[in-house]
């Protein structure tokens, strides 16, 4: 005879709340919570920051009579004698790629050590993680002052400053990506007895080479157009003419060296957004994920040569040729760096002690905080703007390919404008101080971070989208529902990011009257007190270390 035993009878929720309400809640730990309330803290200040600065719209077109006055002085825009002009284009383009290319050379063992699943131990991590912080926190204004007292005037200083400055964001980025590989690979042929160079050339390197070849990419559209501040410190190229035009108050051909600046950053763009496209490996429709078969085991072990690859063989020569033709066009003296030692000893004795001069601290702190108001306030406009921007940029959210296409397009034109030019428009309108700044900031951030929103939605998991598009909700609700909150996370990041680089940017237009602590660093440059830039930039350093460990902190708490 069998028993029966009663079982508690389960009802299945009747409606929608009822089950929300009866699934299993997951435990907020109370670091997460630190994390949230962090987030709000740095809103709130970021607000008051904004509030500080007070942006003034109405005060902005009551003094645009300013800018009637400053253009009815530049008159008609000149424009260089044509050699002239293609020389120290060739000069710009050439020493910028020349220092990017060298930065991601350098940023390969950094990277490396970096990564926490190919470093040695937490000491390499420790020392490769400091370098990028450091070489990212030293404004590549001031490198390119220590290199123009190291070797003679020309290419070569502003190379070695934008090649040291980009490791930090190339060597970090480069890292990041070594992090997310598959370690499929490189434990097989670990477990075949491979060694660390073969697991990487082998089982790394082919994983993180097309995120790579974006971020040098990316990178060298940024030193071109921060190639622009380089000239007002002695670099060569198009900076520097224009810098004389307006230091010698030719307006008319400083605007004229602007606009070619403006249109050399905008073609930049685009031909980097199309070498990535190319060397990504990005295919029709038609052809994405098709089976390659073959006939015999000889031909698989032929790499065809299909269009992709023509297409990328081609490119790679052609960057080799740009590579040697940059050299031929610089003209390095390379028997500086054979001198140059002898000279590092007395120069760096200039740097230190570090001092704050006859500012005093209380000044020079304000000044700092201002410049961290600067970054805060301009990042917070960036992220409102650029979140409905680089929304409609995305394909998975853009409700054609029209407003995707004018919103991409948008943001490269946006991208394409250097924040010092800006700045310099703005300071004429507004006058010096702070709200030039921050408005040069919040613009050029939204080219940067709309962009970056837009490949993060891009990026999201198509289930969730699918699963809420099949019970008929709307677009904006499956763009509340599954897209936002998957790309939550790396939007965060972006942000924290921004912050990051508005907080070295601010510094560098504050040398060109945006207000911050570049007034400081450009007075104590010129005025050769070494001992106090050597203070400003310890204490850059100490702002890019506390956002570099809040973070870190952030991603992996909300990992």
């Amino acid at each position: 005879m069998t028993a029966v035993t009663d079982r508690p009878r389960v009802h299945a929720p009747r409606t929608i709340a009822q089950a929300v309400s009866a699934a299993p809640r997951r435990r907020i730990s109370p670091e997460r919570i630190a994390a949230g309330l962090t987030l709000v803290v740095l809103g709130v200040l970021a607000c008051v920051a904004l509030a500080r600065i007070d942006i003034s719209v109405p005060n902005m077109i009551a003094s645009w009579a300013n800018a009637q006055h400053f253009f009815a002085r530049v008159g008609t825009v000149r424009f260089p004698e044509l050699p002239v002009l293609l020389q120290q284009t060739a000069l710009t383009v050439g020493l910028v790629l020349l220092g990017t290319l060298l930065a991601a050379v350098l940023s390969v063992p950094i990277a490396y050590l970096a990564a926490a699943n190919t470093s040695p131990g937490r000491g390499w991590i420790a020392a490769a993680r400091f370098v990028s912080v450091l070489t990212r926190a030293v404004p590549d204004v001031v490198l390119a002052m220590v290199f123009v007292l190291l070797f003679t005037i020309g290419p070569l200083p502003g190379i070695l400053a934008i090649g040291i400055h980009s490791i930090g964001m190339i060597s970090k980025l480069f890292a990041d990506a070594i992090e997310q590989i598959d370690e499929g690979p490189r434990t097989a042929i670990r477990a075949t007895g491979g060694n660390r160079v073969q697991q990487f050339t082998a089982g790394v390197l082919p994983q993180v080479l097309p995120s790579w070849v974006a971020t040098v990419l990316h990178r060298n559209d940024i030193n071109l157009r921060g190639s622009v501040i380089l000239g007002f410190v002695g670099i060569v190229g198009l900076g520097r003419e224009m810098s004389f035009a307006f230091k010698s108050l030719d307006y008319s051909l400083g605007i004229g060296y602007a606009i070619v600046i403006f249109a050399l950053c905008v073609l930049m763009e685009i031909v980097s957004s199309a070498v990535r496209a190319t060397m990504l490996g990005r295919t029709s429709r038609a052809t994405r994920g098709r089976p390659v078969h073959f006939r015999t085991p000889e031909e698989a072990l032929r790499r065809p040569w299909t269009a992709a690859r023509v297409r990328t063989t081609v490119w790679s020569w052609v960057a080799v040729l740009v590579v040697v033709g940059s050299v031929v066009v610089c003209d390095i003296a390379w028997g500086d760096l054979a001198t140059v030692w002898g000279k590092i000893a007395p120069v760096a004795a200039r740097f230190w002690p570090p001092s704050f001069g006859s500012y005093g601290t209380s000044v020079m702190l304000g000044a700092v905080f201002d410049t961290v108001a600067i970054a805060l306030a301009a990042t917070l406009l960036a992220l409102a703007v650029s979140v409905v921007i680089g929304s409609f940029a995305a394909r998975n959210v853009a409700p054609t390919r029209g407003v995707r296409g004018g919103a991409r397009l948008l943001l490269v034109v946006v991208r394409g404008i250097p924040e010092t030019i800006l700045a310099v428009v703005l300071i004429v309108i507004t006058g010096l101080g702070a709200q030039a700044g921050t408005l040069a900031l919040a613009f050029g951030g939204i080219g940067l971070l709309g962009k970056l929103v837009a490949d993060s939605l891009e990026e999201v998991a198509a289930g969730p989208e699918r699963a809420l598009t099949a019970t008929g909700a709307t677009r904006f609700q499956r763009y509340a529902g599954a897209t936002v909150p998957q790309g939550i996370r790396a939007m965060l990041g972006h942000t924290f990011y921004l912050v990051d680089t508005n907080i070295r940017a601010a510094t560098i237009l504050g040398v060109v009257g945006g207000g911050g602590i570049g007034y400081y660093l450009l007075n104590a440059a010129q005025g050769s007190n070494y001992g106090t830039v050597t203070a400003i930039v310890l204490m850059i350093l100490v702002a890019v270390l506390v956002v570099e460990g809040i973070a870190m902190w952030m991603r992996r708490v909300f990992r």
